[in-house]
């Protein structure tokens, strides 16, 4: 019995009832009404928002994306029948959280999934950052001008269309034209240049996506770049949302002053995996059955590639989507949409390919409109030059198709042309400092090459380069240095090419 007297149990009990403090956890949940094609209707979740991550059962977990007035659509993801553990009257809840996924140097040399996670094989991604999946791209006054080159070593493309940092270039022809060899040469040249990389591919068969990762790291360019997967097998919603998690991984460094080179390969098959999502949502369909915020998909990715302002660190993120054609038909509706959105093009076509000219680059159908405000002055000299040979020379051949006695002036022309072709042939994964591709270049258009067998300019042009890096090794260090040639004037360049190229005839 205890000897408490009822005034003094009523005191302690007051006291408890004080000191009592109770915590109301409100979630907002609802119920999953239908669910197939890795696409959910859920009934409830009233206090959604667009893009939050909604939990399943099972730790499965999705996105939401359409808002309607009496059920919310949800995309789930994950690979092989994401949906296969949800069922009709599931109960599911709101995080709170928008999509996002980790971010910073922990990435480097990584391959990830549209969510950030990791399946290299290496563990866990060691970071505390993350970065939303969607941001508002930066607006005029938080962007300058573009004025720094960003090489790809591609003598084609860094002589005739010019990638500036923070550009976006659209790279566009039919399947197997050498699209990706151009992008993955780009990123293999930044090695040494300070420049991140990241890789998107997007409904790529994952053989292609192994082969590229092991292309980057017998290049040692593994060490700078991160691989976004979202494969051929993973689900329309990965495929939707890898190239956003891309960006935002580029983003990070960009606003910390880095410079940053990302590769979108490719939005043809991002278009058609947010077609499918669109049509399974129930949204209306339009032109080609792509839904009428076709356009707004690929315009704000590609927005957010900028160069940003002084005042803001002066990081940049550069942007290569790639896109591919039926046929060589670059007026569809998709190949418009991204053409219209980026600041110029890298056509490559299959005649030229499959004739042996590789990059198999359409010059008359690429341009570059701010590139050539960031070429090194070195390049600029010759570009030119170089731009306008080719052109003669392609319409010259095409009229040399109906029969014709030349005159001796139209004869040097296709001489030159033939030279000039030759020359901007290159190797895939074998790109060239500026210094090397501004002096093969220079002697090419200058006609000091005219004299020398079209089968003999390869061996030459490898002899050459390394004749001038073991001579005048100065030369090629301005060049690369200053971005401009000073020291090495056309008299002394063609008294030096003259001086080779007796030896090398001698051979």
């Amino acid at each position: 019995m205890s000897n408490l007297k009822p005034e003094e149990i009523s005191s302690i009990l007051k006291s408890e009832l004080e000191n009592f403090k109770t915590q109301i956890k409100t979630e907002s949940i609802g119920t999953v009404i239908q669910v197939g094609d890795a696409i959910a209707r859920v009934y409830g979740l009233d206090n959604v928002m667009v893009g939050e991550i909604i939990e399943f059962p099972n730790s499965v977990f999705g996105m939401a994306v359409n808002l309607e007035e009496d059920s919310v659509g949800v995309i789930i993801f994950g690979r092989d029948n994401p949906d296969r553990n949800i069922k009709e009257g599931d109960i599911v809840k709101c995080t709170g959280k928008i999509v996002q996924v980790p971010v910073g140097e922990a990435l480097k040399g990584r391959v990830v999934n549209a969510l950030g996670v990791p399946i290299d094989g290496r563990g866990p991604i060691d970071t505390d950052r993350f970065r939303a999946v969607e941001f508002a791209a930066p607006d005029v006054i938080s962007r300058q001008p573009i004025n720094t080159p960003l090489q790809t070593g591609i003598k084609a493309v860094d002589a005739m269309i010019p990638i500036g940092r923070g550009q976006r270039e659209l790279i566009i022809g039919d399947r197997q034209t050498g699209k990706t060899a151009v992008a993955i040469d780009a990123i293999i040249n930044q090695k040494g240049k300070g420049v991140y990389c990241i890789y998107v591919a997007i409904g790529q068969k994952i053989s292609s996506i192994v082969a590229v990762a092991e292309t980057l790291k017998k290049h040692g360019a593994m060490e700078y770049t991160t691989i976004v997967s979202a494969s051929s097998r993973a689900s329309a919603s990965s495929q939707y949302l890898a190239p956003y998690a891309g960006c935002a991984m580029g983003e990070e460094f960009m606003f910390k002053g880095k410079d940053v080179l990302i590769v979108y390969d490719d939005l043809s098959k991002h278009a058609q995996a947010y077609r499918q999502l669109s049509l399974l949502l129930r949204r209306p369909p339009g032109r080609e059955a792509y839904p009428g915020d076709i356009f707004y998909l690929h315009s704000r990715l590609l927005e957010r590639a900028a160069k940003l302002s002084d005042a803001l660190g002066a990081g940049s993120l550069t942007a290569l989507p790639i896109i591919e054609t039926q046929g060589g038909d670059i007026t569809s509706y998709i190949p418009t949409n991204v053409i219209s959105i980026t600041d110029g093009q890298i056509y490559l076509e299959g005649d030229l390919f499959y004739s042996g000219v590789r990059p198999a680059i359409n010059v008359g159908l690429s341009v570059s409109r701010v590139g050539g405000k960031a070429q090194a002055k070195a390049m600029r000299r010759v570009a030119g030059k170089l731009r306008l040979d080719l052109a003669q020379y392609r319409e010259l051949v095409t009229f040399l198709q109906f029969g014709s006695d030349l005159d001796k002036a139209t004869q040097d022309q296709i001489t030159r042309g033939e030279r000039v072709v030759e020359i901007l042939k290159q190797g895939q994964y074998v790109p060239l400092a500026l210094s090397q591709q501004v002096l093969i270049i220079s002697a090419a258009v200058n006609g000091y090459l005219d004299d020398l067998p079209v089968t003999q300019l390869k061996k030459f042009e490898i002899e050459f380069l390394k004749h001038m890096g073991d001579t005048y090794p100065q030369v090629a260090k301005e060049i690369d240095e200053t971005g401009d040639l000073v020291s090495l004037n056309a008299d002394l360049l063609k008294k030096v090419v003259e001086e080779f190229k007796a030896e090398f005839k001698k051979k």
